[in-house]
């Protein structure tokens, strides 16, 4: 199954290595890792996430305080948002 990001999740990962970074220089390396091993999970296993809303599954970035929001669909995984839990809950990825 082929895998596509959105260009909102590419802007949040983006923003999110930089963040990190800033913080300790290859912190953001590190955060970059545990999503790409939370996109391999979803791929390997696309349907272990549960459904959070319509049709939108969410996977838990271990470590960090993130997830990844994507949907399935017939010959690709689109993740939608990598979306930083810290936030106020009501802008959690729900329509796109």
């Amino acid at each position: 199954m082929n895998l596509r990001y959105t260009s909102k999740a590419k802007n949040d990962l983006e923003q999110a290595f930089e963040w990190y970074q800033k913080q300790s220089a290859g912190l953001g390396y590190e955060f970059i890792d545990c999503v790409e091993k939370t996109v391999l999970n979803i791929i390997q296993s696309p349907k272990l996430y549960a459904i959070c809303y319509l049709k939108y599954r969410r996977a838990v970035i271990m470590r960090f305080p993130f997830s990844v929001f994507y949907t399935t669909e017939q010959t690709e995984i689109i993740v939608h948002a990598i979306f930083d839990s810290r936030q106020n809950p009501e802008k959690r990825p729900r329509k796109y």
